[in-house]
């Protein structure tokens, strides 16, 4: 197997072998799964599939192959199969971790280019995009979707103080200190998002490489619906960002809530002393709103001080 082209085997000649491994989480594969494990092997060392509760044949033509399969017994979700794939080669002592669809959509043949910031270490994260400059009238994917994945790439960009072009790309690879530094627990396609902000909280750096994408024909393959996924991975970047700043995104409202039922406590009990009757209305919002407060800001606090034990112990 050759890790690099001609050129590029000049420019590492002197450096050591890395150990380069390529990862595909697949489901339901089998009519691409055998040439993208093939052609990943010119430029891995090692080829890995995770065949996530498949009920066709993709795990076994990768392994006739020649990848190592692992396999989930039920379909567990593509974040799952990131996980268990990051596990994996955190096991092989793997250099670097190029992660790719098993549906054909990427070019095994761009690894090179998008390893090479990871080996002149430049970066910690490498995403293929598809809508820099020179991808945005040829990336192939249709007008609904990239409109989607523009909209969560801004989404992901404001909730990490970062600017992308592309967030949801599964062409990606990963260095030594963010295969050891990242502690992945979404199960679903909200994991790429994940990784983004986790790896902006541990100062990772990220950059994005120009990545082809072959869209024709795999609309009608595709195992995710658009408008489901949008939505998994919109809930992700809220659940993700509320697990970051409790006491701000939920503290504050909680502590808001709080007042404002105490003022209409306060207003129902100014009415009774004057009337000597009791507002009803006015008495079910004053306890709504405590209620809805004191619950917001517990969860808050609860929240926060799992935040900071998970710090503290490096989890």
């Amino acid at each position: 197997m050759t890790l690099f082209p001609p050129i590029e085997k000049q420019i590492y000649l002197n450096k050591p072998k890395p150990l380069v491994v390529a990862a595909i989480p697949a489901f339901n594969e089998e009519r691409t799964i055998a040439k993208i494990v093939l052609d990943a092997q010119k430029y891995a060392c090692v080829v890995l599939v995770c065949d996530d509760g498949s009920s066709d044949m993709t795990a076994d033509i990768a392994e006739r192959m020649g990848a190592d399969v692992i396999r989930h017994k039920q379909n567990m979700g593509y974040g799952a199969a990131i996980k268990t794939l990051f596990t994996t080669a955190r096991e092989l002592n793997a250099d670097v971790l190029v992660t790719l669809d098993g549906d054909g959509q990427h070019d095994p043949q761009e690894i090179p280019k998008l390893i090479r910031p990871i080996l002149d270490d430049e970066a910690d994260i490498v995403l293929g995009s598809r809508f820099l400059d020179e991808n945005k009238k040829t990336n192939g994917v249709p007008r609904y979707r990239s409109l989607g994945i523009q909209i969560i790439s801004k989404l992901t960009g404001a909730a990490t103080n970062c600017n992308f072009n592309d967030v949801q790309c599964g062409f990606r690879v990963y260095g030594r200190r963010a295969l050891g530094g990242l502690s992945l627990f979404e199960n679903g396609m909200g994991s790429s998002v994940e990784i983004l902000m986790k790896a902006q909280n541990q100062n990772l750096r990220v950059i994005e490489v120009s990545s082809k994408c072959k869209y024709a024909g795999l609309e009608k393959t595709s195992t995710h619906n658009p408008i489901g996924h949008g939505a998994s991975v919109v809930m992700s970047i809220v659940q993700l960002i509320v697990e970051q700043k409790p006491l701000t995104l939920l503290g504050l409202p909680g502590l808001i809530c709080l007042c404002a039922g105490i003022s209409f406590g306060i207003w129902m009990l100014k009415i009774f002393a004057q009337e000597q009757r009791i507002v009803t209305n006015i008495a079910l919002a004053s306890v709504a709103f405590v209620l809805i407060g004191m619950f917001t800001l517990f969860t808050a606090i609860t929240l926060y001080a799992i935040s900071r034990y998970t710090q503290k112990n490096g989890h």
